[in-house]
């Protein structure tokens, strides 16, 4: 039982983690030490074209949600009228 509420306490923590958002300083920050730990200098023109495929793909990414996430909202709907043929 209790491994039970473990596993549902993390199913329900995961998506709320998820909903913390960022500013743009820290966005900016965690970008600079992402490439940072790739290997590329501050400053650099190889810094900044990593931070900025970053962002694109961050946006990418957030398109390609929308587009799956309204694909799944409005899905066709199938409406069915059912006719009863009897036999005289």
């Amino acid at each position: 039982m209790r491994l039970y509420r473990l596993v549902v306490l993390a199913v329900l923590a995961g998506p709320l983690a998820a909903c913390q958002t960022m500013t743009p300083e820290e966005r900016r920050a965690a970008d600079e030490n992402t490439c940072a730990g790739y290997g590329f200098r501050r400053g650099t023109e190889a810094m900044a074209r990593c931070m900025l495929d970053l962002e694109l793909d961050r946006r990418a990414e957030s398109r390609a949600f929308q587009i799956r996430s309204s694909s799944m909202m409005w899905s066709p709907m199938v409406v069915e009228r059912r006719v009863i043929v009897e036999r005289k």
